[in-house]
């Protein structure tokens, strides 16, 4: 299968490691051409029989040519994607589909109107996918079932983990989940209930263990002696009053920020933020291929 990748930023870069990893052929496209001569980098740092699968190509058109998918992952800012999708529109075939890595715009936003709309999904990856394996499929109101069949059925062969949502909705799954915990993280230390460190450790070493290899509703579901049904019957009516106080968002305000910006470049200075995210990187690497490991031996 010939991909294209547009985009060729940290999320672009690592798309192509992803998709050369599952023995793709490869055209990398950026309109500056530094980014997609690292992007290239990138692969060939990983593994440089992987970058021979890859190759830079010179134009837009040039790297749509021939492509049976395009991983799309330029800046984040609504008028470039716009106007990219509106280039890309006159130049795809009639059969290439296209996957925004885009996290926060649906793709409603950017194709409403293209020949190609039926073809374009948001295919929003965690970031860096070559490492965290799971990707968001949101379909625009016009995406056909086919092309949502397809993205699934290609991420399952690169080994992501795809989730397929319904419909467009603000922030996707991802981003919604994670919303409510660092709102409430924010709000703990905001009035004075624990230090970020110590929020950090709540998750680390308490609920992020269990997490990690199972979600909040399978979790539940064996904290009762009966499963779900159970654990809402006792914990349902704390979890209501909870999610009460919790009703009232509060901004995070320019002195709470700066507040918890100095405890964290207590614990990491500045300087040593680009180590601390090549270790964080590796503990990924290695959480991956355990979790891949224990479920071979114990399965699901």
């Amino acid at each position: 299968m010939k991909i294209a990748i547009v985009g060729c930023g940290v999320v672009g870069s690592s798309w192509s490691l992803v998709f050369a990893r599952a023995g793709h052929n490869l055209a990398i496209y950026d309109r500056t051409p530094a980014a997609a001569e690292a992007a290239l980098a990138f692969v060939a740092n990983a593994d440089a029989a992987l970058a021979t699968r890859c190759r830079i190509a010179s134009s837009l058109a040039d790297a749509l040519e021939g492509a049976d998918y395009v991983q799309e992952s330029a800046p984040e800012r609504l008028p470039i994607k716009q106007e990219l999708y509106r280039e890309m529109d006159a130049l795809l075939s009639a059969t290439t589909i296209v996957g925004s890595s885009t996290s926060g715009f649906p793709a409603s936003v950017f194709t409403e109107g293209l020949n190609s709309a039926a073809r374009c999904l948001v295919a929003h990856p965690i970031n860096p996918p070559h490492l965290i394996p799971l990707v968001e499929l949101i379909p625009a109101p016009w995406t056909a079932t086919a092309t949502l069949d397809f993205t699934r059925d290609l991420m399952r062969d690169l080994g992501q983990s795809p989730i397929t949502l319904t419909r467009e909705i603000n922030g996707f799954v991802v981003n919604r989940l994670q919303s409510a915990l660092l709102g409430e993280a924010f709000r703990l230390v905001e009035d004075g209930i624990c230090t970020p460190e110590e929020v950090d450790a709540a998750v680390a070493d308490g609920l992020g263990l269990r997490w990690c290899f199972m979600g909040p509703f399978a979790t539940i579901d064996l904290n009762a002696a009966n499963g779900v049904a159970e654990y809402c019957t006792n914990l349902g009516p704390m979890y209501y009053g909870l999610a009460r106080e919790q009703a009232d968002p509060r901004e995070w305000t320019p002195e709470l920020v700066g507040s918890i910006e100095a405890k964290m470049r207590a614990q990491v200075p500045a300087q040593d933020l680009p180590a601390r995210r090549q270790w964080r990187d590796r503990f990924l690497a290695a959480i991956v291929a355990a979790k891949r490991d224990i479920t071979g031996k114990l399965g699901a």
